[in-house]
């Protein structure tokens, strides 16, 4: 058989092995990120933690804040799925316990060690507050359901979604134990029970 020309390069078909190397690699940062910070991260130890070539890591992350952003951008809402069972109670039982699960999670402690640096930073900043608000926006999404609902009084759903969040990301960071399914169930009854009884406390004034 005669050569017609140069052989053509075989078509590169979208994710597959390059897809899976930037999975590993992006899980490999987030790893070292909560373990050392990012002041200790080095893409020598992201490469062997992912188990690549360290130019690997350099071709697809030349800078490395780029690099940080990325590991906590694929970090946000499905961490912590909420769902519509039409019991607002014991969703927000589950979905704080899911949210414990997810903080904890090298993800979740990489995210928490970055917020003190993002300060400094505005790239990093801003992804840290887009992680922060694509959570809670799936959790203001249930309650305004629930306060549509009648489950609920009529309140200002941030506070609300800051109030029940902000226990467990504080339980989490401090690592003492870990929060249990009981402790998401006495969050929740604790932050209801105290926006059911100031809501019907007013109505009567």
């Amino acid at each position: 058989m005669t050569d017609d020309g140069p052989t053509p390069e075989p078509v590169r078909r979208p994710g597959g092995r390059t897809a899976r190397v930037r999975h590993r690699i992006l899980e490999a940062a987030a790893e070292l990120i909560a373990r050392d910070g990012i002041g200790g991260l080095r893409y020598d130890q992201i490469a062997e933690l992912a188990e690549v070539n360290k130019t690997s890591v350099y071709r697809n992350w030349p800078d490395r804040t780029t690099l940080v952003a990325d590991a906590l951008a694929a970090f946000g809402a499905d961490a912590a799925p909420l769902h519509d069972s039409g019991d607002i109670d014991a969703d927000l039982v589950g979905f704080l316990e899911a949210l414990a699960a997810a903080t904890a999670s090298p993800e979740g402690r990489a995210l928490l060690n970055v917020v003190a640096a993002a300060r400094e930073n505005p790239e990093l900043r801003a992804v840290v507050d887009e992680v922060f608000d694509q959570r809670q926006a799936t959790l203001r999404d249930r309650l305004r359901t629930a306060v549509e609902r009648g489950e609920l009084p009529a309140i200002d759903l941030s506070f609300l979604a800051a109030m029940l969040a902000g226990p467990v990301q504080l339980f989490v960071s401090r690592g003492s134990r870990t929060f249990t399914r009981a402790d998401a169930q006495q969050v929740s009854a604790i932050v209801l029970a105290g926006v059911r009884a100031t809501a019907a406390e007013e109505s009567r004034d």
